[in-house]
């Protein structure tokens, strides 16, 4: 993910976690420590859970059982549901089983360690997620051979709203998380709302509207960052999982609003596998959405606030 700066927040903390920034603020100054702590801990079940880059993660441990049902724990259950949720309502464009598709293109170990290479990129579309056999009554699913399972379209995201809720619980005060460029909030937000600035990179404080949020959640999808090369292409880690090539549409980054964080996190993803034809898909759905293009040029769509420059 890419793109989303809190801006000013009453009392915020963040550190490095699931390979991205993770950032939590709380309305009320004395809730930081214990904020910080229960986000600790639900990002380190989220690796052990859903991490593709650990051989003991539990995602990992399926793959090892091909073609058999397998009872898997309740974090990875939760997360399975919304990566075949998001597959479902976007119609294939975010798929969970793009990981054969990264893998084929270098992506198979932490970004960091990702070095360009002079082998040729050997692109594999996704087996389809309609392949994995999900029991959601016995909580078992089934990873046909050869099928490599990526939840990073939507684990961060649905982590996102799910600390935002327990954290805002126990602490009980308003309560913003991000994860990158996810951002989820919950609780009675500050007066003036959560000011949120949008860019496309996460890590830099840079240009970029400022927008404000009371409810729901906020997600920037793009191509700016996580780049490398693999022969003649220039790789990313947002395939098309018709092709399992790198997608390259009109679009460097889409941020979308949405009444969770993965709503608009499933939609951004899908706006920029989708194309040209995503603001008009995103204007009829009214998910409030702000589009830049490879040029540069910035497309709102649902009542996006303007600003200057704007189409």
């Amino acid at each position: 993910m890419t793109g989303t700066v809190v801006v000013v927040p009453p009392a915020a903390e963040s550190f490095p976690a699931i390979g991205t920034t993770a950032t939590v603020v709380v309305t009320d100054r004395a809730a930081l420590h214990a904020a910080v702590e229960l986000l600790r801990e639900d990002l380190a079940e989220l690796d052990r859970a859903c991490s593709r880059f650990r051989p003991d993660s539990e995602v990992r441990r399926l793959e090892r059982t091909p073609g058999t049902a397998v009872e898997v724990g309740e974090t990875l259950a939760v997360h399975l549901r919304a990566a075949l949720r998001a597959a479902e309502t976007t119609g294939g464009l975010v798929d969970p089983t793009v990981g054969v598709c990264l893998e084929a293109l270098g992506y198979d170990r932490d970004l960091a360690e990702v070095a360009d290479s002079d082998e040729p990129a050997v692109p594999v579309p996704a087996p389809g997620w309609w392949r994995l056999g999900w029991d959601p009554a016995r909580r078992t699913v089934l990873v046909p051979r050869g099928v490599r399972l990526d939840l990073g379209s939507t684990a961060k995201a649905t982590a996102a709203d799910l600390a935002a809720i327990r954290i805002a619980a126990r602490v009980g005060c308003g309560v913003l998380v991000g994860l990158g460029g996810d951002v989820a909030v919950a609780g009675p937000p500050p007066e003036e709302g959560w000011r949120v600035r949008v860019t496309d990179d996460h890590t830099v404080v840079g240009p970029g509207p400022i927008v404000t949020i009371a409810s729901g959640g906020l997600a920037t999808s793009g191509t700016a960052r996580r780049r490398w090369r693999r022969g003649g292409l220039e790789c990313h880690h947002l395939v098309d999982p018709r092709t399992g090539l790198p997608v390259a549409g009109p679009w460097r980054t889409v941020t979308v609003a949405a009444g969770s964080c993965a709503d608009a996190n499933l939609a951004a993803t899908a706006a920029l596998v989708l194309g040209s034809a995503a603001p008009d898909e995103l204007a009829a759905a009214g998910l409030p959405a702000r589009f830049v293009g490879t040029d540069g040029g910035v497309h709102t769509v649902a009542g996006w606030p303007t600003e200057e420059g704007a189409r």
